[in-house]
């Protein structure tokens, strides 16, 4: 029996239901047993432009998605005109006939660099700028087409149950589609339509009217449309497997490490975490960690940051959830948490930037922000997680670190992380555990804050502690806090904070700091979410005999040289892979171990890497055909 690796691509305006009908392909095929990995696509823009959604399925676990499509899920031309050529030539192209005669120059939305693009194409193959003319080489290449008049299925749907409404309801396009797809790879109803009554449990009417939908569209694709060679019957399904989205990681993490106020001002793509919370903010969490979590919009990014500060002076665990814009905001009083020595912990996805750049596009810009954010020195972590099911686990360490230490945390997330849909292996809180550090319950006698000890950590109180009166300044400040210029007492106090930086260092687990997945002559290096396309692509190159080690470096700062330095001594040929321009992770391995990286991976076209790209990157450098920078640029 052969193994199963099906990509499917779904596609239409923004706000025409993609990410919901992405959802129930995820859902359904998640519950007959498959591993999923899907990923979301769209513009900044509420309503029209081009929106889309590609989902792999596997019976083997996966971490990425890959650049060629099996199957395409249209709904409109632009999907059609922009994804025609990623369909594989065993493939199928599902569309709405009713488009036929549509040229480039009636899709409004089609910027004018791609349609030129398009154009130039079409021209070498000698094709109308038309979708005819995209379906035709399509067609050439082996991708097999299968046309479907929308209009005309939500017509006949409308006679047959005699409800005149679905008649014009072009908001179901995206289950005409779904239903489409799954009649055609002949997966059973079954479970389609336990996953629309699931996803509108609390609607009863909508679930009806989308199974009748779902049913009539099915049976239409496995009557019409047979012979296609991908199929997906069902697979024995792994015990305790969860389908999640990309926030859900971060969200949960912080329920169950008894983080309980967290402050956030929207911003993409760090706002869904925010709202899960919210969604959820009178869920009690059980067993040795009760309450649940207040979240307080606010009305800026300097009074989130303001808000969690005070709120972690109470002596609670406090949090915010921001993007690269919010971050530049936060940088002030992030320096006044890290004088006062306050634990905090600041979720920081990652966007394109710089200003505003691409909102709702994915990069890895902040690396080096993020380190020296704030002015003048003061200690801090920044900490990375390289996938959704590591985000749960790592938030709980955050916190503990940010508690242990009583410092600043920045845990580095990112919009391909924020935007996927994975399968992973069912969260467990009990792997979670909480270390509240040197916070105190009572005080006895004079109580010295800032009081200097032998590994420069002090003791904590919180307001309202009795005799645990303390004192917060943004100037420089004695045992007491209270404000001094002393030059002696500044240097201490300067040695004690940054004394801090050693101590984490030797504290965390080198497992925690960096995480080895094989050292060979060639060996990548890297961080954050690149880790899946990273795996994939080495265990591709395993199978013909290439043999790539990698190392995910998490503790970005304090930098963790000599443990690098050790695992890297037999590589010949170091590669740093990561999305941004300037290989940021790259100037802190040079900075940090006095070493030079041989090649760059490097992704900044604001869409997330796929393995596909990265396979053939390390390909060519085994081959000693790569460029020192090799720049990928898969993605519409």
């Amino acid at each position: 029996m052969s193994s199963v690796d099906f990509s499917w691509l779904i596609g239409g305006p923004q706000g025409s239901g993609v990410e919901s009908g992405a959802n129930v392909f995820s859902k359904v095929c998640a519950e007959m047993g498959y591993h999923v990995f899907g990923k979301r696509e769209f513009y900044s823009n509420i309503k029209g432009e081009h929106s889309y959604f590609t989902v792999r399925v596997s019976d083997k676990k996966i971490h990425s998605n890959v650049n060629d499509v099996t199957l395409m899920a249209s709904f409109d031309a632009e999907t059609i005109f922009r994804h025609f050529d990623e369909v594989a030539p065993d493939g199928g192209i599902i569309y709405d006939s009713d488009l036929e005669k549509t040229t480039t120059d009636d899709v409004h939305t089609l910027d004018n660099y791609f349609k030129e693009r398009l154009h130039k194409f079409l021209e070498s193959k000698n094709k109308p700028f038309t979708i005819p003319g995209v379906l035709e080489i399509a067609k050439e290449k082996g991708v097999k087409l299968y046309p479907v008049s929308f209009k005309g299925l939500l017509a006949d749907l409308s006679e047959k149950t005699q409800n005149p409404k679905l008649r014009g309801l072009v908001r179901m396009y995206n289950v005409l589609g779904v239903s489409l797809s799954l009649g055609i790879i002949q997966m059973p109803v079954d479970s389609l339509l336990r996953s629309l009554d699931s996803i509108f449990a609390k609607k009863p009417l909508v679930a009806e009217i989308n199974k009748q939908a779902a049913i009539f569209s099915h049976d239409y694709a496995t009557e019409k449309f047979t012979g296609f060679s991908h199929s997906l019957s069902g697979n024995k399904k792994d015990p305790d497997t969860i389908l999640v989205q990309g926030h859900f990681g971060t969200a949960m993490g912080k329920m169950v490490s008894g983080c309980r106020f967290q402050s956030y001002y929207p911003i993409t793509p760090a706002s869904d975490e925010s709202v899960y919370l919210e969604s959820h903010e009178l869920l009690e969490v059980k067993h040795d960690r009760p309450g649940s979590t207040l979240v307080i919009q606010t009305e800026d990014e300097i009074s989130a940051m303001g808000m969690m500060i005070g709120a972690s002076l109470t002596g609670v665990r406090a949090s915010t959830s921001t993007s690269g814009p919010g971050f530049a905001l936060m940088a002030e009083a992030l320096g006044w948490a890290g004088i006062n020595e306050v634990p905090i912990v600041i979720t920081l996805y990652q966007r394109s930037g710089p200003s505003t750049g691409l909102p709702t596009r994915h990069g890895q810009d902040d690396l080096l922000f993020a380190v020296h954010a704030g002015h003048g020195d003061f200690p801090k972590i920044v900490y990375a997680s390289g996938d959704i099911e590591e985000s749960f686990y790592d938030t709980g360490r955050c916190f503990n670190y940010s508690d242990v230490f009583q410092i600043p945390v920045i845990h580095m997330m990112d919009k391909f992380l924020s935007s996927s849909v994975v399968t992973c292996k069912r969260f467990d809180p009990q792997k979670i555990t909480i270390d509240r550090g040197q916070l105190l319950e009572k005080t006895d006698g004079e109580y010295k804050r800032f009081a200097f000890t032998d590994n420069g950590i002090s003791p904590r109180s919180r307001l309202g502690l009795d005799n645990g009166i303390f004192w917060n300044t943004g100037d420089e400040s004695d045992e007491y806090g209270h404000i001094t210029e002393d030059p002696q007492v500044r240097i201490k106090m300067m040695d004690k904070r940054m004394s801090r930086l050693d101590l984490v260092l030797k504290q965390i687990s080198q497992d925690d700091q960096v995480v080895s997945f094989g050292v060979h002559d060639y060996t990548v290096i890297s961080w954050g979410s690149t880790k899946g396309p990273i795996i994939d692509a080495i265990e591709l190159l395993k199978k013909e005999g290439i043999n790539i080690g990698f190392i995910q470096i998490k503790l970005l700062h304090p930098f963790p040289a000599d443990y690098v330095k050790l695992l890297l001594k037999d590589a010949k040929t170091i590669i740093d892979v990561e999305a941004n321009h300037s290989a940021q992770l790259g100037k802190l391995y040079n900075q940090n171990v006095l070493g030079d990286i041989d090649y760059y991976i490097l992704k900044y076209t604001g869409r997330g890497m796929t393995s596909t790209e990265i396979y053939d990157s390390l390909k060519k450098i085994v081959q000693n055909k790569a460029n020192k920078r090799e720049i990928l640029s898969h993605g519409a």
